[in-house]
C-alpha cells in the first residue's frame, strides 16, 4: 500500500465516499441508517458541510478513496457552537491500516483552526476498534446511552467520547 494522503474531498471523490457509506449501512453498525444513498446525495451532503465551514476529508490510497471524515454541529443551540461531532469511515478493504487515526488527527487540526473547543464521537458500544482508537488519542468516555438505536434486529448502545482540543481561554 502506498503512503496514504489525507486531503480535502472533491466532488469527484463522492462516488468513493458513497461506496464506503453504503457498505457501512449494509454491513456495520457504524452508521445507524438503513437507506442507501447515491452519488448526488453525497455531493449534496459535502456541499452542505462546506457551506457551514466544515471540512470533508478523504484518505486516498493508490488513487482510491479509502476513507472519509467530517465534523458538524453537535447540537443546534448557540451555546454548543464550539463543540463539534465527527464522523469517520474507512472502506472495508482498508481497515486496520491507520487511516482512521490519520483522518481523526487531521479533523482535530481543522477543528482547532475553526475555533472548536471540544470534539465528540458517537460510537456504537460494540465497536471496540473505534473505542480503542479514540482512547489512544486522548478521548474519554463521557456518556453511555443503552438501547437508543436499533439495527440488524438488535438494540444498540451509544457511547459518547470527547476530547478537549484547546486550553480554556
Amino acid at each position: 500500500m502506498a503512503a496514504p494522503l489525507v486531503r480535502d474531498a472533491l466532488d469527484a471523490d463522492m462516488e468513493g465516499v458513497r461506496d464506503i457509506y453504503n457498505d457501512a449501512v449494509l454491513n456495520t453498525t457504524a452508521i445507524w441508517n438503513e437507506r442507501l444513498v447515491d452519488t448526488a446525495d453525497r455531493v449534496a451532503w459535502a456541499e452542505a458541510r462546506r457551506k457551514l465551514g466544515y471540512p470533508v476529508l478523504v484518505a486516498e490510497v493508490d488513487g482510491r478513496v479509502a476513507g472519509y471524515a467530517s465534523f458538524g454541529d453537535f447540537r443546534a443551540f448557540d451555546g454548543y457552537r464550539q463543540t463539534a461531532e465527527h464522523s469517520i469511515y474507512v472502506g472495508a478493504g482498508f481497515r486496520r491500516r491507520g487511516l482512521a487515526r490519520l483522518l481523526l488527527v487531521a479533523l482535530e487540526e481543522r477543528a482547532v483552526a475553526a475555533g472548536k473547543h471540544v470534539l465528540i464521537g458517537g460510537i456504537e458500544a460494540g465497536n471496540a476498534a473505534s473505542l480503542a482508537l479514540h482512547a489512544s488519542l486522548g478521548y474519554v468516555e463521557t456518556g453511555r446511552l443503552p438501547e437508543v438505536g436499533r439495527k440488524f434486529g438488535r438494540w444498540l448502545d451509544l457511547v459518547f467520547m470527547q476530547k478537549i482540543l484547546a486550553p480554556r481561554p
